[in-house]
């Protein structure tokens, strides 16, 4: 019998369905890679040469961000505390603690403590923190509420689709300049405190006296006095916005 079809004929669907394969395989494999807490870092919790409680500090005791971060409003990058800003207050309080002997050794050397940096931003990216700062960007919007954490961890992917969500949308993450260091604050929902807190009156805003208002909306209102009022446009299409 002549033979109808060419020897390995048959192999041609079976190479497509391979390759297709092993695009589809890579493919997912790259989905899973960019959107598991792996990639985004989120979760990101190291052992610290010195189990400093967060909770304790910013939270129980009420110490301002800044008195530790004392470059977040003023510079482009934050900075981690000196021995010098610790001993401060630990060259009296609690000054025989076994867990502060790094602290102490630091401090007898002339040298900081090594930190273990959580929060990065990738080179190729730029990110000016004193003028997020500035500008009414509370520290939880990127760090979460740290005031909560016995140990610090990575509460939010910082991937540039987090970066460009609040670009777009600036308003969500605006508030006054005194409560930007403090992260459990919420906008007042009651229209009557909402106004007055942005110098106006609810018929300013269009809105009856004594309403209640969602957390959303009323943070949204408020948000879009604090853009108007402070000239925030922030570049969410613009590539060279953030890489430069």
């Amino acid at each position: 019998m002549p033979q109808i079809f060419q020897r390995g004929a048959n192999l041609v669907p079976l190479k497509i369905a391979l390759i297709i394969g092993a695009f589809a395989t890579c493919a997912m494999g790259a989905v899973w890679m960019y959107f598991t807490p792996k990639y985004t870092k989120v979760g990101y919790q190291p052992a610290q040469p010195i189990p400093f409680s967060h909770k304790v500090h910013s939270g129980q005791l009420g110490i301002d961000c800044r008195y530790c971060h004392s470059f977040a409003e003023t510079a482009a990058h934050s900075n981690l505390p000196s021995s010098q800003v610790c001993m401060s207050c630990h060259s009296q309080v609690q000054k025989d603690n076994p867990k502060l002997e790094p602290l102490r050794q630091a401090w007898a050397s002339g040298k900081g403590v090594e930190w273990v940096q959580i929060h990065k931003t990738p080179d190729y990216a730029y990110f000016n923190h004193s003028v997020h700062i500035n500008r009414g960007v509370s520290c939880v919007t990127c760090h979460g509420r740290v005031d909560q954490m016995d140990v610090v961890y990575q509460a939010k992917s910082l991937t540039m689709e987090f970066c460009v969500d609040c670009h777009r949308k600036p308003e969500m993450e605006l508030r006054p300049l005194d409560k930007v260091t403090d992260l459990g604050w919420k906008a007042p929902t009651d229209s009557t405190e909402l106004a007055a807190l942005l110098g106006k009156k609810p018929e300013d805003l269009k809105l009856k006296a004594g309403a209640k208002l969602s957390p959303t909306n009323a943070q949204e209102i408020m948000g879009n006095h604090f853009k108007v009022q402070r000239g925030v446009h922030p570049p969410d299409s613009n590539c060279a916005g953030c890489h430069r």
